[in-house]
């Protein structure tokens, strides 16, 4: 004869109250999961950005600085021999450029640090270009950044402010990037052109 009792049984498996605990802890774990990796996606691209924008404000300074700094306008037949502004036919202006010059003028180019102040160069209307007016990297590549540039006289120690200037590129770009760079630019000098 068999003792086993007929009315009790043996549970395996699980319940549906366990069943549904077990689905709802997963749940919200793998929600937290996936959550993490959406926020590593989403900023994954800003260091991108961030090099992009730092490479374009190098080049933009290193573009103005190479420009010559000196007291006679660079077209000037005096701007190798002055040894101030009393020696030139045409003083160098003061900030921003001389009537008809643009940095993409092949006939009137940009010939002077000081010619860069206040140039931009803006997100959506055409965005970086180059010294020729060609869009960097091919039209549309860097169409959401933006450029603006100071140039302000500027004393430097012992150099008088009339002999140095501050020059300060501001690129912003896509996610609220912004890099600011500043250089110095002096009459080292002063009658010489590079």
């Amino acid at each position: 004869m068999s003792t086993r009792d007929p009315f009790r049984t043996h549970q395996s498996g699980l319940t549906l109250i366990e069943l549904v605990m077990f689905i709802v802890i997963i749940s919200v774990a793998l929600a937290g999961i996936i959550g993490v990796f959406n926020l590593n996606v989403q900023h994954s691209a800003d260091p991108m950005a961030q090099k992009q924008a730092l490479a374009i404000a190098e080049s933009m300074l290193e573009e103005i600085e190479l420009m010559p700094f000196t007291y006679c306008d660079p077209d000037d037949a005096n701007a190798t021999t002055a040894a101030d502004a009393t020696g030139c036919a045409t003083t160098a202006e003061g900030t921003g450029p001389e009537a008809g010059e643009t940095r993409y003028s092949v006939a009137t180019p940009f010939d002077n640090v000081n010619d860069y102040d206040s140039f931009t160069m803006n997100a959506g209307n055409g965005g970086i270009l180059d010294i020729t007016g060609a869009a960097v990297g091919g039209a549309g590549t860097l169409d959401a950044y933006s450029v603006v540039v100071a140039v302000t006289p500027t004393a430097l120690g012992t150099i008088a402010s009339s002999d140095s200037l501050l020059i300060t590129v501001t690129v912003t770009g896509p996610g609220s990037t912004s890099v600011v760079l500043n250089g110095y630019r002096t009459r080292y000098a002063p009658n010489a052109t590079p």
